[in-house]
């Protein structure tokens, strides 16, 4: 396990289901429908990321209302299930600090690059259009988070690529049968009980994120395909055949069809941050989803 050499790096234990602690072994069940053979998917060694920020966002457009600033950051392992990390920033007293140093974000950059380099492919649901942007202005890291978004799983990027347009994770954790985000509880409150104190409850809200992100992937890659539920409550299936794309291998998809659509979003307006000529600085203007 990586350790964090400026601020605190945790592993809480939670209560432990029967594949807790266990190496995902690959899927090997080949089954057999009406007209072929399908061969097993290679899995991957996953770690799921997730941030949470410091400052509320006011509508659809975060980037207008930046620099965010870091709370907390989570990542649970696949052959780790039982034990994730967190991390916070630290005041001088030993607590948990309003937001992350610049130096606390860059070490949060160097764990999650070591992670990377170990063999775990990055997982997030919006990461590519969120997560490590705003990771990228707080540690002053644009290169190495470049290389980090293009290379990681981010969900709801192959399906806003495929599709024309994105889901939320809840409603495809809905549709699935995974426990999603706790009743009564979202990104949008977490800064505001982050600073009056409830830190455990936020530190519990991000861990349960990423245990549900990476539910959702591994359940989504064994069927070969993600459930969601749709606003009008029906049930829709998008197909996974050659299982999840990392962000790069998403990007070289064919434009879906979106001329019945009011506003469409632009996968380009998720992915301008990370572009090889980009200028290390923030965006300003872009609406795209926030975390």
């Amino acid at each position: 396990m990586c350790r964090s050499r400026c601020f605190r790096l945790f592993s809480l234990t939670f209560e432990k289901s029967p594949e807790d602690g266990q190496s995902p072994s690959p899927r090997l069940a080949g089954r057999v429908s009406a007209g072929a053979v399908r061969r097993p998917l290679m899995m991957r060694k996953y770690l799921a990321f997730d941030i949470e920020t410091a400052s509320t966002v006011d509508g659809d457009d975060w980037r207008s209302c930046r620099p965010l600033g870091i709370t907390c950051a989570a990542a649970l392992a696949s052959d780790a299930k039982a034990r994730p990390v967190l991390w916070h920033g630290m005041t001088e007293d030993g607590a948990p600090a309003e937001r992350m140093s610049r130096r606390e974000a860059r070490h949060l950059v160097d764990d999650i690059s070591a992670y990377a380099a170990q063999g775990y492919t990055l997982l997030t649901w919006n990461g590519a259009g969120f997560d490590f942007d705003v990771l990228a202005e707080e540690a002053d890291a644009y290169p190495v988070c470049r290389i980090l978004a293009r290379d990681h799983v981010d969900m709801m990027f192959q399906v806003l690529c495929e599709k024309g347009f994105p889901i939320g994770i809840d409603n495809a954790a809905k549709a699935m049968g995974i426990a999603g985000k706790p009743e009564g509880m979202s990104g949008a409150l977490a800064p505001t009980l982050w600073a009056e104190g409830d830190i455990q409850t936020v530190l519990d809200y991000v861990v349960q994120d990423v245990r549900m992100a990476l539910q959702v992937a591994e359940q989504a890659e064994d069927a070969r395909a993600l459930r969601w539920v749709t606003r009008r409550g029906q049930t829709r299936t998008f197909d996974l055949p050659n299982g999840w794309l990392t962000v790069r291998q998403a990007c070289a998809l064919p434009e879906p069809d979106t001329s019945w659509m009011t506003t469409p979003l632009d996968r380009r307006a998720v992915t301008r941050w990370m572009t090889s000529d980009g200028e290390d600085q923030p965006q300003k203007q872009g609406q795209a989803f926030s975390g």
